[in-house]
């Protein structure tokens, strides 16, 4: 399906055997090795560490672990070699308790120590990271819609009938349609089976009051906008010279949700979108200092998809955050600055850290990570 997502996708490029050397299908071009996933490594140095000892918890028996800051990391390893454990009920837990967050237990570990020049907060971000609200859309999520309702409460016609931004608010009773509460649809509930959702008859899915849908701003009206694409709103209001806005925008694009509806809901994105949009609010934010631990990010990914995810991520790291990352996939590890691989095994044959450094370094190891990069290398 494809060739692309959203507006840009919908239709079926190639149906048929894999081995196949269909160049129009982005799947197969990396397949068949007429696409990969670059090599965007920044070889970035390990200076300084977070240094945890004597950490228990499941099958992680008093192990000592060094996690880099300032650099991309991996945890690596077999599934049920402990790397959530680690992560979620051990390093999280034991940061936010420096900074007094005492609402998490106390993880069981010797000691922890870290700069705390370079860390200031620490989040888990898994395939939940944000709640994915009908009320809400990307626009409202990454809060560039504060600009667009401002900027057209500063239109004359504004002025005239003294609307404010407010008026522009979908959320708020001062302009949006109070038949569907600004949703744009009606919900319709269904006994015995899934609720049904409607386009509503009084504004016609616009989601505001006709009165409102009478401010334009170059020929756009607050609902038009809404229902503009992320590229096709970033490129409107970049050759409008509005250059905040499309700044706000921009990092959407650059973890590839440009092709999702500016007004578009959260319910509908899928649980790998909703992490990336996440993601673009870091970026948005130019949010630094912070660890950001991210579970499985490329699970549910197209090649294409991760190729822009570790660009994204790199960008995290260039603004100065350290980014740790649970992770199976050969083309995200290959990609990181340092690499922890826990193992040998799952369960109770794991819990220890087999290797500690650089990809290129993990390779030459008999890991089971270790043979899987090698033998993709040589592929």
């Amino acid at each position: 399906m494809g060739p692309l997502a959203g507006a840009h996708g919908g239709e079926i490029i190639y149906t048929g055997s894999v081995n196949n050397n269909n160049k129009e299908s982005l799947t197969l071009s990396y397949i068949n090795g007429f696409k990969k996933i670059r090599d965007h490594i920044k070889n970035r140095t390990a200076t300084d560490f977070i240094k945890l000892r004597g950490v228990q918890k499941n099958n992680l028996q008093n192990i000592n672990v060094d996690i880099p800051i300032n650099v991309f990391t991996a945890i690596t390893g077999v599934s049920g070699s402990g790397k959530t454990t680690l992560l979620k009920e051990v390093v999280m837990p034991a940061i936010k308790r420096k900074f007094k967050d005492y609402k998490f237990p106390k993880p069981k570990l010797d000691s922890i120590e870290f700069n705390y020049d370079y860390i200031e907060n620490i989040d888990f971000l898994n395939h939940n990271a944000i709640k994915k609200s009908s009320k809400s859309t990307p626009v409202t999520y990454i809060h560039a819609f504060n600009n667009i309702r401002n900027l057209f409460a500063s239109q004359n016609l504004s002025k005239i009938n003294n609307f404010t931004a407010k008026h522009f608010s979908f959320n708020t009773d001062a302009g949006r349609c109070e038949e569907c509460k600004g949703l744009g649809f009606v919900n319709i509930e269904m006994q015995f089976l899934s609720d049904i959702q409607l386009k509503c008859e009084v504004c016609n899915g616009k989601r505001y009051q006709e009165k409102i849908l009478k401010i334009y701003f170059k020929k756009k009206n607050i609902s038009d906008i809404l229902n503009l694409n992320i590229q096709e709103g970033y490129d409107f209001f970049l050759n409008e010279n509005e250059i905040q806005i499309s700044r706000q925008l921009k990092p959407l694009i650059d973890v590839g949700l440009g092709y999702l509806q500016l007004g578009q809901s959260l319910s509908t994105l899928s649980s790998g979108e909703a992490q990336r949009l996440k993601i673009a609010s870091f970026l948005n934010e130019k949010k630094e200092k912070s660890v950001l631990i991210f579970d499985e990010p490329t699970k549910g990914l197209h090649f294409y998809d991760i190729d822009i995810l570790i660009i994204a991520f790199q960008k995290l790291v260039d603004l100065g955050n350290t980014i740790i990352v649970i992770e199976h996939n050969l083309d995200l590890i290959k990609n990181v600055d340092w690499v922890i691989d826990l193992g040998p095994e799952g369960g109770l044959k794991g819990g220890q850290v087999t290797f500690s450094g650089k990809p290129n370094e993990l390779m030459k190891t008999e890991t089971h990570t270790g043979r899987a990069l090698k033998h993709d290398f040589n592929c």
